[in-house]
């Protein structure tokens, strides 16, 4: 006969615990709970250990959930089987991406928003933690990996934006649990924080113009053209087909953008609307019109896009305009300002002449708050001559040399360039051109060194001396 317990499997363990003994799967174990092991005590864990016993022979007991704190936890099989079930931070973000995917195509999130998140997650997160366990990460955890990435505000929220929306994808599955990427707060970017308006004048304009239609031919010549003059963004310019532009009345219809190469059926502000062009930009569209038809007629041109290149393709990334925009710049020796100044000039130069704020603001897709407060102090001091140059130059083209032809297939199409009555700088030896030796994000700050003459002083307009705001 078998010896009976005389504790019943229950007995204290020094004088704050108690400890159980029992079979579980074939194997005997004695685990403890935190517990003064007094009588009453001890009668409640013999009444426990049956109820353990009678769930053994049910198949429904758990040791991990009865005994959380058992310190060989981790050799238990189920322990085990359990811990592999639980998905790791990888996965969830895996199962994110997919979900962007489909409102991708479902036309419910933009490309280049799939594309960021993407991105970021492959390049921020999964690294540092991938391999966890998703339910294990904190906060702590969390702050500690955005924080050591970035300096710069933006960059901050964008890795701290895409992190949360895929912590808050994998937690609809634990309603009940405490999401730790709640708590990561986005960074608030303050007006200094931002790079500051500098738009051109039209002299500057004029001189990057010509030099645009010289360098590189009249398709991009009218591309540079057009933007100066319409006040467009790059997106916007770049998704603009024939079929958005009305010649009859002089207008044209901005109701997408190109971003990454990839379209979209809503603009920035995702309010569609119409320009009215200036007499500048009127011309600009029927010169580009003519262009196509002669690529047409040619043979180069397989697509609806207004803009191409001088070959007939489409413009579909922005390292197209970026490098020959930077390119311009150095060699006439203007200060260096991102290309989106000049929506920032043709905006002010429309206020300095007098034009509706309010239409101005409708057109150019800003509010008349933002009229008022940021363009408006750039027509402050504007003598008369200045504006009466403006006005002449949005009411006509320079008048053209001679007319263009198409260039060979291997050779960019060549512009005979703007006559114009603005001094224009010397002739000087010209330097073999080094595409792409350096990135664009690099040379935002270029006019710092490089916006004087010739000995390398630097010369300022007197409209420059005035707060950016």
């Amino acid at each position: 006969m078998g010896r009976k317990s005389e504790s019943g499997g229950v007995q204290a363990k020094g004088r704050d615990r108690i400890e159980f003994t029992f079979k579980y799967q074939g194997k005997r174990y004695r685990p403890t709970i935190r517990r003064a092991p007094t009588a009453a005590n001890l009668r409640r864990a013999r009444v426990q250990l049956e109820a353990i016993k009678l769930r053994i022979e049910a198949g429904t007991f758990s040791f991990v959930e009865e005994f959380p704190d058992y310190r060989l936890r981790d050799n238990l099989a189920e322990a085990r089987t359990a811990t592999a079930a639980l998905p790791t931070c990888g996965q969830i973000f895996d199962a994110y991406l997919a979900h962007c995917e489909m409102r991708m195509a479902m036309h419910d999130m933009a490309f280049s928003t799939c594309q960021s998140y993407r991105r970021l997650l492959d390049s921020v997160w999964r690294p540092q933690i991938g391999h966890e366990t998703f339910e294990d990460v904190r906060y702590s955890r969390l702050s500690g990996i955005v924080a050591a990435h970035t300096r710069n505000k933006k960059t901050y929220n964008n890795v701290v934006s895409a992190v949360r929306c895929a912590f808050d994808f994998g937690y609809k599955d634990h309603p009940e649990k405490h999401n730790p990427a709640t708590g990561l707060k986005t960074l608030r970017i303050a007006r200094k924080d931002r790079l500051p308006i500098e738009p051109f004048t039209i002299e500057e304009a004029e001189r990057i113009i010509a030099e645009s239609h010289a360098e590189f031919g009249e398709a991009h010549g009218n591309f540079e053209e057009f933007r100066f003059f319409t006040g467009l963004r790059q997106s916007e310019q770049m998704a603009l087909r024939t079929s958005d532009c009305d010649l009859a009345k002089g207008t044209i219809r901005i109701t997408k953008a190109l971003v990454r190469g990839r379209e979209k059926d809503r603009t920035k502000t995702r309010e569609d609307r119409e320009i009215r062009l200036c007499g500048r930009a009127l011309e600009v569209l029927k010169r580009q019109l003519a262009l196509r038809e002669q690529l047409a007629r040619a043979g180069r041109l397989a697509h609806d896009y207004l803009f191409c290149t001088g070959e007939g393709a489409p413009v579909l990334n922005l390292s197209y305009p970026y490098d020959r925009w930077r390119y311009v710049l150095e060699k006439t020796r203007i200060p260096y300002r991102e290309p989106y100044n000049a929506r920032h000039s043709f905006v002010s130069w429309r206020l300095m002449v007098g034009h509706n704020v309010l239409l101005v603001a409708k057109e150019d897709g800003h509010s008349p708050h933002t009229m008022l407060t940021t363009y408006a102090a750039w027509t402050e001091g504007a003598t008369e001559t200045e504006v009466e140059a403006i006005r002449r130059a949005m009411e006509r083209s320079p008048e053209r040399a001679c007319t263009v032809s198409i260039a060979a297939p291997d050779r960019p199409l060549q512009s005979p360039g703007l006559a114009t009555t603005l001094p224009l700088e010397p002739e000087q030896e010209e330097k073999p051109r080094q595409w792409g030796r350096l990135s664009w994000r690099k040379i935002k700050h270029f006019s710092l060194a490089k916006d004087g003459g010739a000995d390398g002083t630097r010369t300022r307009d007197p409209r420059r001396d005035r707060p950016v705001f």
